[in-house]
């Protein structure tokens, strides 16, 4: 004769043991704490050219996968796209100078100059994305008379480590890849338009995680990504 199966215990003396501890601070069911201490190093992401009609999706992207960066807007957009800073603010990312129109700034005047860098200043902080303290010269081509207008207005100037190649169509592998060779406190250069680098973000998330680093704020005093 075999032998009666027992019948299942009910689970619910088991929820409300879970429940108590919990409730008592005894059991901790978070996982922040453990991605804090993942952190053993920061990098700096930053996307060049916005705002513009693709923000929203970047923006999208990068807060789904956990990432801040850091946005280097033309002036010239912001003044028309103004919900789009206040978007990219509200959604934790942090806003730089990129100039007013993208020109070849060594090749302008003084005034001129100071004219791009002025102008974006003001519709940046009209816009709702507070003074910014970060500037990136287009094309990264800067002299000695672009740093100086930089330094009349408290900006520290901000070029990268890793090119994307995203504006040279470098495909979403290729990005993921140069994500990939970023170290602690370096930076990527990435561009509010790319469709390929918005695809490429989850495994940008993934890669920094696999190797303990994480998205960081650029410091104004240094230059490199810190923790924010």
């Amino acid at each position: 004769m075999s032998t009666p199966t027992r019948p299942a215990l009910h689970p619910l003396p088991t929820t409300l043991a879970v429940v108590a501890l919990v409730a008592a601070g005894s059991l901790s069911v978070s996982s922040a704490p453990a991605q804090a201490a993942a952190c053993n190093g920061y990098v700096g992401l930053t996307f060049d050219d916005g705002p513009s009609g693709n923000t929203p999706a970047l923006l999208n992207a990068l807060t789904q996968n956990g990432l801040r960066a850091t946005m280097f807007n033309q002036g010239q957009y912001a003044a028309t796209n103004p919900s789009q800073v206040r978007a990219q603010v509200n959604a934790g990312m942090w806003v730089g100078n990129h100039s007013y129109t993208h020109p070849h700034l060594p090749q302008l005047g003084q005034a001129q100059i100071d004219s791009e860098i002025s102008r974006t200043q003001q519709s940046i902080a009209a816009a709702g994305g507070g003074t910014p303290k970060l500037f990136r010269p287009p094309y990264g081509e800067t002299n000695s008379t672009v740093k100086a207008v930089e330094a009349k207005y408290g900006l520290t100037e901000i070029i990268w480590d890793v090119d994307s190649q995203d504006w040279n169509g470098a495909s979403a592998d290729a990005i993921v890849q140069a994500a990939g060779r970023l170290g602690n406190g370096q930076i990527i250069l990435m561009h509010d338009w790319s469709a390929n680098s918005r695809a490429a973000i989850p495994r940008i998330a993934q890669g920094l995680t696999a190797r303990g680093l994480c998205a960081g704020r650029i410091s104004p005093q240094t230059g490199r990504a810190v923790a924010p």
